[in-house]
């Protein structure tokens, strides 16, 4: 294995290492929002299921992300190094402001700025382009409708309720929070795998795109690490700017998250956890009255959304003519 093989697998995970730390919030700001758990038990339960997720429901995005978006055969590993400096370069600067952007669009982004400057068309497949951009533009408008319908239904079977029906919304947010950490590592830690298999068959490594045990071992592990150690700032972000989370809610936006995340990632749709995670949280307190949604912070993230993809893209290509004069 080559050394700038070697420096892409780390580069990748430590990619997926910040994902974890950046995506964590979106798995456990509601929880801990509603006081269902404790933040260390909250990300410390979503760690380990993070990890499973990938083993459970198989790498059907890891596929879409390393052998349908880009032709192996024209991209080379300084395109592959390009695209995850500018995916990590975006990850740290959204994180270092507090701003919940999307890793998944920082990925694409950068690969498809790194690929077209150093492959040029003939590296980009418009089919993988197009069911990508299919998953991450649709999935954030179903989490806001699923949220919405789900709140819906459980105020009409709760209507009756006593207020103890609290104490079964917070135990409840034990299931539909490691059905949302399994749906995320299902889904966010493959795209890791799928760059890191890509790497494999560019430098020759493998000779089709199969992603190995060993592959999916380390990127679970990995963003499963960085889960556990947490983001405050992005949980403070989510988990109380858009409105007070009560454990209805806690329990309502993880069930409408996990299911789009998790049906998407057995169709092997890459999509945003934060989109939809945001969008669920939107749906739910929309559900209740429109005004409870302080919907100035959802036009924040949305900006943030808008400018993700060009300029990961941007910083992407310019990291590749940089990286080509140092290693030609």
């Amino acid at each position: 294995m080559s050394p700038i093989t070697i420096a892409v697998i780390v580069l990748a995970l430590g990619f997926d290492f910040l994902n974890g730390i950046h995506d964590s919030s979106n798995i456990v700001s509601t929880m801990i929002a509603s006081r269902a758990f404790s933040p260390r038990v909250a990300l410390g339960a979503t760690a380990v299921s993070e990890f499973l997720g990938p083993f459970i429901f198989g790498v059907a995005v890891a596929e879409t992300i390393g052998n349908e978006i880009v032709t192996p055969d024209t991209v080379s590993l300084q395109v592959i190094l390009a695209a995850l400096m500018g995916a990590i370069f975006w990850n740290l600067l959204t994180w270092y402001l507090g701003l919940p952007s999307s890793s998944s669009h920082a990925l694409f982004g950068g690969l498809i700025g790194a690929v077209l400057v150093g492959a040029g068309w003939q590296g980009i497949r418009l089919a993988g382009i197009q069911k990508v951009l299919i998953a991450l533009l649709t999935s954030p408008l179903i989490g806001l409708f699923f949220g919405f319908i789900i709140t819906k239904l459980v105020f009409l079977l709760c209507l009756r309720a006593t207020p103890r029906v609290n104490w079964v919304f917070k135990r409840g947010q034990i299931v539909t929070s490691v059905a949302l950490a399994l749906s995320h590592g299902a889904n966010d830690a493959q795209k890791t795998m799928g760059i890191i298999t890509l790497a494999l068959v560019t430098s020759g490594y493998l000779q089709s795109f199969t992603v190995p045990v060993w592959v999916i071992a380390l990127c679970a592990g990995m963003i499963a690490l960085g889960t556990s150690i947490g983001g405050w700032r992005l949980i403070r972000t989510l988990g109380a700017k858009f409105y007070r989370i009560r454990p209805v809610h806690g329990m309502s936006s993880q069930l409408a998250a996990a299911v789009v995340i998790l049906g998407n990632s057995m169709l092997g749709g890459p999509v945003s956890t934060t989109q939809v995670v945001s969008t669920s949280i939107m749906g739910v307190g929309s559900a209740e009255r429109l005004s409870k949604v302080r919907w100035g912070v959802a036009g924040e993230i949305l900006t943030a959304w808008l400018f993700t993809i060009p300029a990961t893209a941007l910083v992407a290509a310019g990291m590749y003519l940089i990286i080509i004069r140092i290693i030609p």
